[in-house]
């Protein structure tokens, strides 16, 4: 958590609640919109009040709400107390521990946890459950305790949890320097042509949607990502396959498979939500939407998870079985392409 003293006259302290830079791109805009298009859940009502009440920076002064934001700016939004996602209170939340040692634990994370507080969920989440059933966790670089790296909210899969200010500076380590094991399954829009491939293109914030991250192929914004896929099964008009991960940036594989033209099945937010691959029949439609009733969240599960272990420096292995939901989603596919020829795409 980032505590600062604003440059104004009071000398009261003000915690930073969001920290924004504007992109090379970034056209003029209202800040009030700016933010809106970045912070989720917020109001322009909301973000409006916080401008009146001097809470909102741009390059470390505070601005009105019609203040045009540039590129290059850095937005912040500063307030007299912690972020809420800073109060954190212990909770008993069952976790399903795959390995646990002095040094670090392997947690499977079900679909549908967030896994830190932020805006929006302030409980619940996986740390929520680890500052219950453990003491004194090492915090990381954005101050979350036990934390080496993510996933997300309706992402199943491993995790792991370092234990000791060693495990985390070790296995923080592995991940930068890309030496962990992290494969993927997920179910994906489309017949995917060749059988195995990479995928390589910067990631970062989507210009006009700000929930969404997108693909800069000129390297121009984000960071470098690579996905290796490969495909394990074809059904026609969805394919379902192993992605193995070289960089970890937010939402890659999501990103890079909506890149190359196969969205996530049901993944909301990329628009896999919707019918992307198919017939028009009606039988069809309601064939897609109980296979969305029955798996509501993207198909994408963190199946296999592999480190070296940061005192005995034995390579770990993790693996998993599919979650029910991807399973009986990829069942009814099973059954549906074996009944049906889907057209040549």
């Amino acid at each position: 958590m980032s505590k600062v003293i604003a440059e104004q006259d009071t000398e009261d302290e003000l915690y930073e609640h969001y920290r924004f830079e504007a992109g090379k791109g970034q056209q003029p805009l209202r800040v009030d919109k700016f933010l809106m298009n970045l912070v989720e859940n917020a109001t322009r009502n909301k973000i409006q009040k916080a401008a009146e009440a001097g809470n909102i920076y741009v390059n470390d002064v505070p601005v009105k709400s019609n203040h045009k934001v540039k590129a290059n700016d850095v937005v912040r939004v500063l307030m007299e107390h912690p972020p809420y996602e800073y109060l954190l209170e212990p909770e008993n939340i069952p976790l399903d521990i795959v390995y646990e040692d002095e040094q670090l634990l392997v947690v499977n994370k079900p679909a549908g946890m967030v896994v830190h507080p932020g805006h929006g969920n302030y409980s619940g989440t996986l740390v929520n459950a680890l500052a219950y059933h453990f003491e004194n966790l090492p915090i990381n670089s954005s101050d979350r305790p036990g934390l080496v790296h993510r996933i997300d909210k309706d992402t199943s899969g491993l995790l792991v949890i370092a234990k000791t200010d060693h495990a985390m500076a070790h296995l923080a380590q592995q991940f930068s320097d890309k030496t962990s094991e992290r494969e993927y399954i997920a179910l994906v829009w489309g017949n995917v042509e060749k059988d195995e491939g990479t995928v390589e293109g910067h990631i970062g914030r989507h210009p006009k949607d700000r929930m969404q991250n997108t693909v800069y192929p000129d390297g121009s914004e984000g960071k470098p990502a690579v996905t290796h896929y490969k495909v394990l099964e074809r059904f026609g008009y969805v394919t379902l396959v192993s992605c193995r991960l070289e960089t970890g940036r937010t939402h890659q594989i999501r990103v890079h498979m909506k890149y190359i033209g196969h969205t996530l099945f049901n993944d909301a937010r990329y628009g896999g939500d919707i019918i992307l691959k198919g017939t028009t029949f009606t039988k069809y439609k309601q064939f897609i939407e109980n296979c969305f009733k029955v798996l509501p969240r993207q198909a994408l599960h963190a199946k296999t998870l592999g480190f070296e272990h940061p005192v005995t420096k034995e390579f770990l292995r993790f693996d998993t079985e599919l979650p029910a939901d991807m399973l009986e989603c990829i069942e009814k596919w099973r059954t549906y392409a074996k009944s049906h020829t889907a057209e040549e795409e």
